[in-house]
C-alpha cells in the first residue's frame, strides 16, 4: 500500500507530465488533467487491480475516462505504469501518434478500451462493462471518472437509473468537482449536497470527499468498494490545482500553457519526476471463451414479419454463450422477448433511454460479448452520437431497427423512421442491411453476428410472404436478381418492403408488354455494385424504390455505386418519400408515397413513354 506522501509524490508528477505534454503539443485540457491529479494517484497505485502487460484480460478492472479531454492525464497514467515511454508522451496530439488529442482504442494503444471526449458516455460504457462481468462472473470493478460539467448530461443519470436497478455493485463513478467548465463554473459548482442527495435519490451510495487529500480519497475508494450498490465519490478538486495562477482560475479550459509558464508551473508543483508504480494484478484469471457451437437458423415458408424472424434467430443465436440482447424496452415490438425467453441472464432491458442502452453494448462489447441492441428505428436518432463514437472506438455492435418507413401505417410520422439508412450509411465503417423476408433475415442476423464494425439491420412491422428457400445464401454486399430477362427496359431496385412492391410492379408491367427486371439489394451498405452497373447497362433505366426519404438511402446508395468512376452510366430515378407522412393503413400510405406497386407501375409506363 502506497503512503500519503508516495501518492502525493505521483499526483504530482502526473501534473507535470499533463504540463509537459500538453505545451509540447501546444494544445490540449492540463488543467482539467491536474484536478484529477490526486484521484488518479492513488487509484493507480492501490486500487484499481489492472496488467499492465495484458490489457485486454478479461480479469482486470476497468477504467474509464469519461472526461476525456483530460488526456495528458490518462497517458500520464501510462508513463508511470510503465505502458508508455516519456518520448512516446512527449508526441501528444502530434500527427500520426496513438497519444490523440481524446483518448482513442488503437492497436498500439491497447490500454484504452472506448473512445471518450463526447461528454456523458463513459458512465453508460462503464455500466455495460459491470454487467458484462456479472453475466461472466468476474469478480472485477469498473472505475470510471467524470467531470462535473458532464453531469448536465441526460446519458449520466440514464446510466444512473439503470446502475441502480440492475445493482451494479461492481461499478464506481469517481466525479471531479473541479466547479469550472468550458466557459465558467458548472452548474452545481461545489454544492456536494446536491451532488450527494441526487446520487442518493438515484439508489448509489454517495461518498463526498477532497479530491486532493490522498488519505481521505484512500478511504472513500475502501467505502466505495465494500458497497452494496453503485458506488460514486463525489470529489471536490480544484481546476489547475498546485499551480498558483492556474487554480480556480477561470479562462484557462483547453489552453495549453507557453514554455514559459510550463516552467514556471512546474517548479511549483517540485519538478519533473520520474517514479514508477505497479497496479495491483487481478484477483483471479478468466477461462478462455469456448468454441462457437452450432447454430440451427429458423427456416420459413409462410409469410412473417421480418421483426419476428429477427427475434427467432436471435433466439437460435443464443446458443453461442456470448451473445447478448439488450432492448429500448420495446422486446415485444422488436422480438428481442425471443432470446430472453430461452437466455434470459443475458438479456438486458434497457427501458426507455436509449443512449444508456448504446453505450451500455460499447461496455459489454469490449468485454467480448456480441451485443445486439434493439429498439424502433426512428429511436437510435436520439441515441446517434453514441452509435457515432462507437466507430471511433472500434467498437462491434449490431444494431435492429424495427417499425420503419411509412409502412408502419397508422402510428403516424413520431414513429416513422425515415432517416434511419441514410444515418446508418454516414457512420464509419458501418454495415447496412435491410431484407425482405424471413429466410434472408434469418442469414443476415447470423452474419452480423460475426461482422466487426457497426451493423445495422431495418425490420419490418407487417408480415411479409417468403420469396426465399430457406438455407439460401445471403453474402454481405451481394444483392439477388429476381426477375429478368434479355428484354428489359427497366430495373427496379428495392430492399425490405419495397421488394414486394417491385415484384408487384413487375407482374403490372408485363401485361403491358414492359419487361422489368427486379433486384433486391438486402445490402445497401456495402452495396452491390458489379449487378448495379450491368443492370444499368443492360436496361438503360434504374429505377429505385424506398420507404425513406428521399435523401441519402438506397437511392444515393445506387447512384454512388454507378457513379463510382466518377461516369453516371445510364438513367436513375429515385422514388421515395418525399412529403410529411400522417397516419393511414400501410398500403394506402406507400399508395400516397408513390411507393406501392401501382404507383411505381405508373412512373415507369410514364419513364417510358
Amino acid at each position: 500500500m502506497g503512503t500519503v506522501k508516495e501518492w502525493n509524490e505521483l499526483a504530482g508528477q502526473l501534473a507535470v507530465d499533463s504540463i509537459r505534454s500538453s505545451t509540447a503539443a501546444g494544445s490540449g485540457h492540463p488543467t482539467s488533467s491536474l484536478s484529477a491529479a490526486h484521484l488518479s494517484a492513488v487509484l493507480w497505485s492501490d486500487h484499481l487491480r489492472y496488467d499492465v502487460a495484458d490489457p485486454k484480460g478479461l480479469a482486470n478492472d476497468r477504467f474509464v475516462l469519461s472526461k476525456g479531454h483530460a488526456s495528458p492525464l490518462m497517458f500520464s497514467i501510462l508513463k508511470a505504469v510503465g505502458a508508455i515511454g516519456d518520448e512516446q508522451l512527449l508526441s501528444f496530439r502530434r500527427f500520426g501518434s496513438p497519444l490523440q488529442g481524446h483518448p482513442v482504442p488503437l492497436p498500439d494503444m491497447p490500454w484504452i478500451d472506448v473512445a471518450t471526449g463526447s461528454l456523458g458516455q463513459g458512465l453508460p460504457i462503464a455500466l455495460g462493462m459491470a454487467l458484462a462481468m456479472r453475466m461472466d462472473g468476474i469478480p472485477a470493478r469498473v472505475w470510471c471518472l467524470l467531470g462535473d460539467s458532464e453531469v448536465a448530461e441526460g446519458s449520466v443519470w440514464e446510466a444512473m437509473a439503470n446502475a441502480s436497478h440492475d445493482g451494479a455493485d461492481n461499478l464506481i463513478a469517481i466525479v471531479d468537482v473541479n466547479r469550472l467548465g468550458q466557459r465558467g463554473p458548472t452548474m452545481l459548482e461545489w454544492d456536494l449536497d446536491t451532488y450527494s442527495a441526487r446520487a442518493l435519490a438515484f439508489g448509489w451510495h454517495p461518498i463526498v470527499v477532497d479530491g486532493h487529500d490522498v488519505a481521505a480519497i484512500d478511504a472513500a475508494f475502501v467505502e466505495a468498494e465494500q458497497a452494496d450498490r453503485p458506488a460514486i465519490v463525489i470529489a471536490k478538486t480544484e481546476k489547475g490545482h498546485g499551480v498558483s495562477f492556474l487554480a480556480n482560475r477561470e479562462g484557462w479550459h483547453g489552453k495549453a500553457l507557453s514554455q514559459e509558464e510550463a516552467e514556471r508551473a512546474i517548479a511549483e508543483l517540485g519538478g519533473p519526476r520520474d517514479l514508477s508504480v505497479t497496479p495491483r494484478k487481478p484477483e483471479a484469471g478468466v477461462a478462455p471463451a469456448e468454441d462457437a457451437p452450432n447454430v440451427t437458423l429458423p427456416a420459413y415458408t409462410e409469410a412473417i414479419a421480418t421483426r419476428k424472424a429477427f427475434g427467432e434467430t436471435l433466439a437460435a443465436l443464443s446458443a453461442r454463450p456470448e451473445v447478448v440482447a439488450i432492448d429500448g424496452e420495446v422486446a415485444n415490438s422488436t422480438y428481442t422477448e425471443d432470446l430472453q425467453k430461452v437466455a434470459p441472464d443475458r438479456f438486458v432491458e434497457g427501458y426507455i433511454a436509449e443512449q444508456n442502452m448504446l453505450g451500455m453494448a460499447v461496455g459489454m462489447q469490449v468485454l467480448g460479448k456480441i451485443v445486439f441492441p434493439a429498439t424502433f428505428a426512428a429511436f437510435f436518432t436520439r441515441a446517434y452520437d453514441f452509435i457515432r463514437m462507437a466507430a471511433i472506438s472500434r467498437a462491434d455492435l449490431r444494431l435492429s431497427g424495427s417499425h420503419a418507413g411509412v409502412s408502419i401505417g397508422e402510428d403516424g410520422p413520431s414513429q416513422m423512421a425515415l432517416e434511419d439508412i441514410a444515418m446508418m450509411r454516414a457512420v464509419h465503417g458501418s454495415t447496412v442491411l435491410y431484407p425482405c423476408d424471413g429466410n434472408s433475415t434469418a442469414a443476415l442476423v447470423a452474419a452480423m453476428a460475426d461482422l466487426p464494425g457497426i451493423s445495422y439491420i431495418r425490420t419490418t412491422r407487417e408480415k411479409t410472404p417468403a420469396v426465399y428457400g430457406a438455407g439460401e445464401t445471403f453474402p454481405v454486399g451481394g444483392s439477388k436478381t429476381l426477375r429478368s430477362s434479355e428484354t428489359d427496359r427497366v430495373t427496379l431496385v428495392g430492399a425490405g418492403i419495397t421488394v414486394h412492391e417491385a415484384l408487384g410492379a413487375a407482374e403490372a408491367l408485363a401485361a403491358d408488354g414492359i419487361a422489368a427486371r427486379v433486384l433486391d439489394c438486402y445490402s445497401i451498405k456495402p452495396i452491390d455494385g458489379e449487378a448495379l452497373r450491368t443492370a444499368s447497362s443492360e436496361t438503360g433505366l434504374v429505377v429505385t424504390i424506398e420507404d425513406h426519404w428521399v435523401e441519402g438511402g438506397l437511392g444515393d446508395a445506387v447512384l454512388e455505386a454507378l457513379a463510382a468512376d466518377g461516369i453516371l452510366s445510364g438513367r436513375v430515378i429515385k422514388i421515395a418519400v418525399t412529403q410529411m407522412p400522417g397516419s393511414g393503413a400501410p398500403e394506402e400510405l406507400r399508395d400516397w408515397a408513390g411507393i406501392s406497386a401501382d404507383a411505381i407501375a405508373g412512373t415507369v409506363r410514364s419513364l417510358l413513354r
